[in-house]
C-alpha cells in the first residue's frame, strides 16, 4: 500500500511518466483515494504548466539550502500527520 509520503517521494517520477507499471498503478490508487495527494498532484502540474515557456533562472545555493530543509520537514511532519 502506498503512503503519503512514498507519493511524495515518487511525485517527480510519476509526473515524468518514469515509474514502472506496476508503481503507477499503486500511485494512480493512491491518488483516487487521498484527496490531500491529489491537491498535491494537481497543483505540481499546473505549476509546472505555468512556468515551462519561462527561461530558468538560477537559485542562489542559500535559499536553494533553505528550501530543501523546508521539504524535508514538511515531508516528515505531513507523514506523522497523515498516513494513508
Amino acid at each position: 500500500m502506498v503512503t503519503c509520503k512514498d507519493f511524495l517521494r515518487e511525485l517527480g517520477e510519476y509526473l515524468d511518466e518514469s515509474t514502472d507499471p506496476e508503481l503507477r498503478a499503486e500511485l494512480d490508487r493512491h491518488i483516487n483515494e487521498c484527496p490531500n495527494c491529489w491537491v498535491v498532484l494537481d497543483t505540481t502540474k499546473k505549476t509546472i504548466n505555468i512556468y515551462k515557456g519561462l527561461e530558468a533562472q538560477p537559485l542562489p545555493e542559500r535559499l536553494r539550502a533553505r528550501l530543501m530543509e523546508a521539504v524535508a520537514k514538511k515531508i516528515g511532519s505531513a507523514s506523522n500527520g497523515h498516513d494513508c
